[in-house]
């Protein structure tokens, strides 16, 4: 293999904005006058989030453990600043040409589209091809990383959360269900459950995005997995009437009660324990759930009882009920100009033992193979765990891709469109006309 550093690129000069925070960043060029190579790191420099203590936790505990040999050439030195200042942040360092040698992806995706853009972040495809340890993530992940970033592996999924239905085991089987495999099959069985005195689902009607999960997990399923992106190109509309049926098929069941009542003052940690306590048989979540569902405190239905289930199929529909939504949290990325060896080992090192590492410590889940024996907390973790490694291609959520603007119109009128209180098509097109108007 050829010396990293005679990769290092100049790069451009552009200005752009990040995305829906409209704040311009400044790419100046390296410096340099010909040869346009980069100076050797300091150090394994990476620049987190103060809120997500998980990665640099994991990090830590790898360069102590597994990757000793590469922290001794390399040592690891961590910053954080809060989430909300992460932006600005790194568009400050980039245009600095300072960008550390590993950071977390800016909050939205067209910042980090525009530092790949740019020519600041490391091709990791083509690096982690190279160091053959592109195999080390998990292909689920690396399809959901492509779709939020313009076809690119932009990111490395420290984080992995697939999202679905959590059902109580016990509830199901005391009526006479089964797992439902197809959209009227669940609509039957929470018909079933109501008229048994057993509220079907809880959601958080606050926050908005349990609810309009479930619209595009029926999108998903009817239209196919590019159904939300046709919206994003401008070739379909949320107005067109089967973008509306799925509204209205969501909305149907708030019509008949099946999300209890007060859904609108509901919020996130009540939807959860009414769960957890076995007042509501079903609970559209992600997997991030995990953690709560695996609490003896919070979960008094037992963990034994709690199963999990891909949104079901829609009957005729173009989608498949293995394509699960997902997202990588806050992705973490590297910087080109500092990409030589011995951050490619690094690199490496991390793409081998990181999985294991935050599964044995933390209990948290990433997109990259476990490779080592590490026991499961119980067996719905097992079966997450496995859900992830069998998915080949999984799909994106209902807001994923619009605006700030459309996403906060779409989540805090959620709880209207299911309560009845804002019709199906007025839901869609109130949030159609906030994409359009970006």
């Amino acid at each position: 293999m050829s010396p990293r550093m005679s990769r290092a690129h100049r790069a451009r000069l552009s200005l752009f904005t990040a995305g829906t925070a409209s704040l311009a960043l400044l790419a100046t060029a390296c410096g340099g006058s010909g040869s346009g190579s980069s100076s050797a790191p300091k150090d394994f420099s990476y620049l987190s989030v103060t809120e997500n203590t998980a990665v640099k936790t994991a990090l830590t505990t790898l360069s102590k453990g597994a990757c000793t040999k590469e922290n001794k050439a390399l040592p690891l030195k961590t910053e954080t600043v809060p989430q909300a200042s992460l932006d600005q942040k790194l568009q400050l360092l980039a245009g600095q040409d300072a960008l550390p040698v590993q950071f977390a992806a800016g909050n939205a995706p067209a910042l980090t589209n525009q530092l790949e853009g740019s020519g600041k972040i490391a091709d990791l495809e083509k690096e982690l091809k190279e160091l053959g340890v592109l195999d080390q993530i998990e292909p689920a992940a690396v399809s959901t990383v492509k779709a939020l970033y313009d076809g690119k592996l932009a990111v490395l999924p420290y984080e992995y959360n697939i999202e679905g239905i959590f059902y109580n085991k016990k509830l199901f089987s005391d009526n006479g269900l089964s797992e439902p495999a197809t959209w009227d099959a669940l609509v039957d069985a929470s018909a079933k459950l109501e008229s048994k005195g057993v509220q079907p689902f809880s959601a958080s009607g606050q926050q908005g995005w349990p609810l309009t999960r479930l619209i595009s997990g029926y999108l998903y399923r009817s239209l196919g997995p590019d159904a939300l992106q046709k919206v994003a190109d401008g070739k379909a509309a949320l107005t067109d009437p089967e973008y509306v049926k799925a509204a209205e098929e969501v909305a149907d069941l708030g019509k008949k009660g099946y999300f209890g009542k007060g859904l609108g003052s509901i919020d996130y940690d009540t939807a959860m324990n009414q769960f957890l306590n076995g007042k509501a048989a079903m609970f559209y979540m992600g997997s991030w759930a995990l953690t709560n569902i695996s609490d003896a405190g919070q979960n008094k239905i037992g963990v034994e009882n709690v199963g999990f289930m891909p949104f079901p199929a829609v009957t005729g529909g173009k989608g498949a009920i293995d394509q699960y939504p997902s997202n990588v949290g806050l992705g973490i990325t590297l910087a080109r100009k500092s990409f030589d060896d011995r951050t490619a080992d690094w690199t490496a090192c991390i793409a081998k033992n990181y999985g294991a590492t935050v599964l044995k410590d933390q209990g948290a889940i990433s997109g990259f193979k476990v490779n080592a024996d590490v026991k499961d907390a119980n067996a719905v973790t097992t079966q997450v765990r496995d859900t992830i490694g069998a998915s080949g291609q999984n799909v994106l959520w209902f807001e994923a891709l619009f605006s700030t603007k459309a996403t906060t119109i779409s989540q805090t009128n959620a709880a209207s469109l299911v309560s009845g209180s804002m019709a199906p098509q007025k839901f869609m097109q109130t949030v159609q006309d906030a994409l359009t108007a970006r």
